[in-house]
C-alpha cells in the first residue's frame, strides 16, 4: 500500500483573523504603525482594522473593551489590567523630558498649589504625573488639542500639553512652569512611562503571541526605514515642521519603544505603585506583558 505524503494531506491555514487596532492621530503612532499600515510587513492570516481617536477616547473605550489592540495611557492600564495585556513592544517613554506645564506668565518657584489646571484627560498619564507633582491641584478636563487655547485665553491658570504642544508652546508666547518628564526623572532616576500598546487577554494565545510579534516588526521596519516612515508620519504632524515632527517621533519612538527592557519595566511598575501609594490608582496593580 502506498505511503501517504505530507503534501497529499497539507496542514489547513488558520482562519483569518481581523483585528481593531485603535491607535492616536499623531506622528509618533503613524510612524510605528506605518508599516502595518501601509502593508510593508507580512501579518500572516491576520489583518487589521486602523481606528483612529485621540488617546483619551481611546482609554474610556478600552474600558468597554471596543477595541482588540489599543494604544493606552499608563495610567489607564491601571483598570484595565483585568481584561488586557501590555503588548512586548509599542511604548512611548520620556527619558528626561515629558508633559509639560505651562502658563501665560511664569510661576514662581513652579508651584501649583490650588492653580485651575487644564488636563488632557483624567485617565492620561499627563493627569498622573501632575498629581504626583501636586496633589491639590483643581482640574478642568480638556480635549488635548484645546489646552493651549484655554491657557491662552486665561480660562486656566495653566495647562498639561501633551503630543505636539509640547515644541510649539512657547510660540505663543507661554511659560513652562514644569517639564513633568524631567521632574519624574530627579525623582527616579527613572524616565517617564506614557503610554503603550494593549491587547485583549481573551483573544486567542496564539492570536497574541502573533499580534504581538507584528507590532515589533512594524516599529522595527519604521527605524530602519526612518525617511519613508517620517513621510508617512509628517501627514499626522498638525502643522509641525519637518525638523520639529522629526524631533517630535525620535523623542517617542525609540529604543525603548522596541523593547521595554528591564529599566523599562521598572519605570512602569513604579508609575504604578506611587499611582496607587498617592491615592490616585484605586488599587495596586502588577503590571504584565506578553512573552513570546
Amino acid at each position: 500500500m502506498p505511503q501517504e505524503t505530507a503534501e497529499q494531506h497539507p496542514k489547513p491555514h488558520p482562519p483569518a483573523v481581523d483585528l481593531r487596532l485603535a491607535h492616536s492621530p499623531d506622528s509618533d503612532d503613524a510612524f510605528m504603525f506605518y508599516a502595518l499600515a501601509t502593508k510593508k510587513i507580512p501579518t500572516g492570516n491576520l489583518t487589521f482594522t486602523h481606528m483612529l481617536e485621540d488617546i483619551e477616547t481611546l482609554n474610556r473605550k478600552a474600558s468597554a473593551e471596543e477595541y482588540d489592540i489599543t494604544a493606552v495611557s499608563f495610567h489607564a492600564y491601571a483598570s484595565l489590567s483585568d481584561r488586557y495585556i501590555l503588548m512586548s513592544s509599542g511604548a512611548s517613554f520620556g527619558d528626561g523630558y515629558g508633559p509639560i506645564v505651562v502658563s501665560r506668565a511664569p510661576v514662581q518657584g513652579g508651584s501649583l498649589k490650588g492653580k485651575r489646571v487644564a488636563i488632557p484627560g483624567k485617565k492620561t498619564t499627563a493627569y498622573l504625573a501632575l498629581r504626583l507633582y501636586e496633589p491639590e491641584v483643581e482640574t478642568v478636563e480638556t480635549r488635548f488639542d484645546e489646552v493651549l487655547d484655554k491657557v491662552i485665553k486665561g480660562e486656566v491658570d495653566a495647562g498639561v500639553v501633551i503630543h505636539e504642544g509640547q515644541l510649539t508652546y512657547g510660540s505663543y508666547g507661554l511659560a513652562k512652569v514644569v517639564d513633568l518628564g524631567a521632574w519624574w526623572q530627579n525623582e527616579t532616576g527613572l524616565p517617564l512611562p506614557l503610554g503603550g500598546n494593549v491587547i485583549r487577554k481573551s483573544l486567542d494565545p496564539a492570536t497574541i503571541r502573533q499580534a504581538d510579534e507584528i507590532l515589533h516588526a512594524s516599529i522595527e521596519y519604521a527605524l530602519e526605514h526612518r525617511e519613508e516612515a517620517l513621510a508617512y508620519a509628517l501627514q499626522f504632524a498638525r502643522g509641525l515642521e519637518l525638523s520639529n515632527a522629526e524631533h517630535f517621533v525620535s523623542m517617542y519612538v525609540n529604543d525603548w519603544t522596541l523593547d521595554y527592557g528591564e529599566r523599562g519595566r521598572k519605570a512602569v511598575q513604579t508609575l504604578l505603585d506611587r499611582g496607587y501609594q498617592a491615592g490616585v490608582i484605586p488599587q495596586a496593580i502588577t503590571a504584565e506583558y506578553v512573552s513570546s
